[in-house]
């Protein structure tokens, strides 16, 4: 009986150790995929909100190649973090709402289509900016349970956060103020979500230019087959303006 009590001690003993190394545990060259932002990044959060079918691309051809069914991606196959992840040699980041078991040590995805770092751009409809980095502070919280302060820290410092945000502002512009401060605006609500990551330990950013707004054929369907130029001057002012931002 004496044997058998120590055998099953021993046995406690070494699954409590696999779990704790299991837990614990990452290679030293991890590195973690952080994705926040709109339509151009998001791979399904928006099939998980109450929304509307304008904001959702869980239905064919969406997802049709690389897949084969609709993801919520909206594009026919993967996207600019799916590539990223596959190149890096870690699985495609799911979307942070997708239901189930999440295991954040790679990394969550956190992209609504739609969004803009202004709450009222699209509001109601979408997961704004500001909502993402809450998402966020919470997956900071559930990776100290899991890998304690001291991995937490290494794994956020060695993140990769990549950022796709502010199209969707001045898509939905809807102001008499000066592109410049509207740009501003929506740099200062960037700057913010930034500064929330790099007080949490992230220090490398990447961050897409916009596209030329003006020229998406949406725009162009509206405006008879021409490209807004208006659209795609503040697209320009931003990207400019972002990088003097980043360099600051």
């Amino acid at each position: 009986m004496a044997n058998l009590s120590a055998s099953y001690i021993s046995f406690l003993l070494c699954f409590t150790c696999i779990n704790l190394i299991s837990s614990h545990y990452l290679p030293e060259n991890h590195v973690a995929l952080f994705i926040f932002g709109d339509s151009l990044f998001d791979p399904g959060n928006n099939n998980y909100i109450n929304t509307t079918a304008d904001f959702r691309a869980n239905f064919y051809p969406y997802g049709e190649t690389f897949f084969k069914y609709p993801t919520g991606r909206f594009s026919d196959g993967r996207l600019i973090p799916d590539f990223i992840a596959q190149f890096a040699g870690i699985p495609i980041i799911p979307p942070y709402l997708q239901p189930g078991k999440r295991k954040f040590t790679d990394g969550v995805n956190f992209a609504s289509g739609g969004a803009g770092a202004l709450v009222e751009s699209h509001q109601g409809f979408v997961v704004d900016l500001e909502t993402q980095i809450k998402y966020f502070n919470k997956v900071e919280k559930s990776l100290r349970q899991e890998l304690r302060d001291a991995g937490a820290k290494k794994l956020l410092s060695k993140a990769v956060y990549l950022i796709s945000i502010g199209g969707n502002d001045y898509l939905t512009k809807n102001s008499s103020v000066s592109d410049e401060e509207f740009v501003s605006t929506v740099l200062g609500n960037l700057t913010v979500a930034l500064k929330e990551i790099y007080k949490k330990g992230g220090r490398k950013f990447g961050f897409p230019n916009l596209l030329p707004l003006g020229c998406l054929p949406y725009m162009k369907a509206q405006s008879g087959g021409y490209c807004i130029d208006e659209l795609t001057d503040i697209a320009k002012l931003h990207n400019a303006e972002l990088l003097k931002t980043l360099v600051k």
